[in-house]
């Protein structure tokens, strides 16, 4: 299997006023290099820019997981050409953020059915209306609560959602012959996560969703991430997904700890690297401030 290794660069304004901590998240990222990476069977990786895209690939079916940007869904559809002749029987998105959204309306004219979780379309709505980009949306055919299966030629695909962790939207998607499970961004490798508060988020159901998936699984399982720090390969095992929720448990003790001292948001939020993670890329203030605000919400 090859180890691709890619930055996601977001950048973000997280201005931090008294107890109020404010967030506009802004996509920018560099130039896309695409590249189609085998990960096990039929099951495959395309990244460029923007989270990883999955595909499943076999003579009965095609289904594909995200779909980055308009300029990468088409790159990803020039390879997957020269892969197969058949159209998309299924695309998933794995939650509603544009670097996994934007290229559905690209992708579609090729797509059969577009499934999501059910607050998927709806977080998709908002997000568009505030960024005035509702003409450049596709939106889910098919939405699910909990549970989603397919028999897809000779892979059975799922997709679950546990619960609010990254958003309130996520679905975690099992490719259960190949036994890999496209986790969307629930998975940042080592790199400081986007936790999206106004889109449901949960830091604490999120440590919950990490540590079920992993139950939900065998030791052989290979996880894709949906992004990842640089240096940092975007597929592993359990271990990473672990190694996350240690993460999250530390920010959390992090930040009722510095409560408890009688420190300020903006004190707590001013370190340069959140202790124990030296070795995660970006700058910690934007979770720390975000683990803040639940923390504080009770």
């Amino acid at each position: 299997m090859k180890w691709n290794r890619r930055e996601f660069i977001v950048t973000s304004t997280f201005g931090v006023v008294g107890s109020a901590l404010h967030r506009a998240p802004l996509l920018a990222q560099p130039p896309a290099t695409p590249e189609f990476t085998a990960v096990r069977g039929n099951v495959g990786i395309f990244t460029a820019r923007g989270g990883t895209m999955g595909w499943l690939i076999n003579p009965d079916a095609v289904v594909v997981v995200d779909s980055q940007f308009a300029d990468t869904a088409r790159m990803f559809l020039d390879g997957l050409g020269e892969r197969t002749s058949r159209g998309i029987d299924v695309l998933i998105n794995t939650h509603h953020h544009g670097d996994h959204t934007a290229g559905n309306q690209t992708l579609r004219p090729s797509v059969e059915k577009i499934v999501a979780h059910a607050n998927v379309p709806g977080l998709q709505r908002r997000q568009a209306e505030a960024r005035d980009t509702e003409a450049a949306q596709a939106y889910a055919d098919e939405t699910f609560d909990e549970n989603w299966s397919l028999d897809a030629g000779g892979e059975r695909v799922s997709a679950r959602h546990y619960g609010p962790a990254h958003t309130g939207g996520d679905g975690v998607i099992f490719f259960e012959d190949a036994n890999v499970v496209h986790m969307g961004d629930l998975m940042f490798n080592h790199r400081h996560p986007f936790v999206d508060r106004p889109g449901g988020a949960s830091i604490r159901n999120w440590i919950t969703t990490l540590e079920q998936v992993v139950a939900d699984h065998d030791s052989d399982t290979t996880y894709v991430f949906g992004h990842a720090g640089p240096g940092w390969p975007i597929t592993g095992p359990r271990s990473v997904l672990l190694g996350m929720r240690d993460y999250f448990a530390a920010l959390l003790e992090y930040v009722e700890q510095g409560i408890a001292a009688g420190r300020s948001a903006e004190e707590i939020a001013q370190v340069g690297q959140l202790p124990g993670f030296a070795e995660y890329s970006g700058q910690p203030a934007r979770t720390i401030g975000t683990a803040y605000e639940e923390v504080t919400a009770g």
